[in-house]
C-alpha cells in the first residue's frame, strides 16, 4: 500500500485567492530562545491551501460542513487526466467513465502552477455546463488542482450549480504526481462548527506500490 500525499502545504507566502486572508505562521515561543516549549500562531483564510467548500459558501442559508457526512469525504474515487483542456466542460467530461462514481478529482495543468510565486489566474476551470453536467451524472464530490474549482473572475455561477445539488467542492490539490486511475480517498476537514469552509488533509491510497 502506498499513500499519495495531493495536499497543499500549508505555509507563509502560499498562493491565496484575490481578497481571501494570506496565510501567515510565526513563531509565539521557540524553545532555542529560553521558551518552555516550541509554539507557533497561525492566521490565514477558511479557504486556504487544500480546503472543501460547504454549500452556505456560495449558498444564502445554505449548509455547514457539519452537515457534510465522514462517509463522502473517504472512499473509492475516479482521478481523471484532463491536462491541455483550458476550460473543463461536457464535452471533456462524457468522455470519462463517470458510471456508479460518486467522486471525481480533475487533474489539470494547474498542478504545475503551484511552483510559480503568486496567485496565477490562466488556470483551467470548470464551465457551468460542465458543473451541471457532474450534478447529473451523480458525483457528489469534485475535486481540481488549484485554488476555485470557477475560472478566476467567475461569478459563483459554477459553485452554485454544484452546491445548490448537493455536490461538495474539493479545491487546493496538488496532482502533479498523480496518475490517473481509480484509488481510495481520505480527506478530513478542520473540525469548525459552522464552517462554509475549512481547511483539509487529503491523501490517495494506492494499493500495489511500496
Amino acid at each position: 500500500m502506498y499513500i499519495l500525499d495531493i495536499s497543499v502545504p500549508l505555509a507563509n507566502g502560499l498562493p491565496v485567492y484575490p481578497g481571501d486572508p494570506r496565510v501567515v505562521i510565526e513563531p509565539v515561543l521557540v524553545l532555542e530562545k529560553g521558551d518552555g516549549a516550541t509554539v507557533s500562531a497561525i492566521s490565514m483564510g477558511d479557504h486556504s491551501g487544500t480546503h472543501l467548500d460547504a454549500p452556505g459558501h456560495q449558498l444564502a442559508g445554505g449548509g455547514t460542513l457539519d452537515n457534510i457526512p465522514l462517509s463522502l469525504l473517504m472512499g473509492r474515487v475516479l482521478v481523471a487526466d484532463l491536462r491541455g483542456a483550458r476550460e473543463i466542460g461536457v464535452r471533456e467530461l462524457e468522455r470519462l467513465p463517470l458510471q456508479g462514481e460518486q467522486r471525481l478529482l480533475l487533474k489539470t495543468d494547474n498542478s504545475m502552477l503551484w511552483k510559480r510565486p503568486g496567485f496565477q489566474t490562466g488556470y483551467t476551470g470548470l464551465s457551468v455546463e460542465g458543473a451541471a453536467y457532474l450534478a447529473r451524472s451523480g458525483v457528489r464530490l469534485v475535486g481540481i488542482d488549484y485554488l476555485s474549482i470557477e475560472k478566476a473572475g467567475g461569478d459563483g455561477s459554477v459553485h452554485r450549480a454544484l452546491l445548490e445539488k448537493g455536490v461538495v467542492i474539493l479545491e487546493g490539490l496538488d496532482l502533479s504526481d498523480t496518475p490517473s486511475g481509480v484509488f481510495h480517498l481520505i480527506c478530513l476537514p478542520l473540525r469548525i462548527p459552522g464552517a462554509c469552509g475549512a481547511p483539509a488533509r487529503a491523501v490517495l491510497v494506492i494499493d500495489g506500490r511500496k
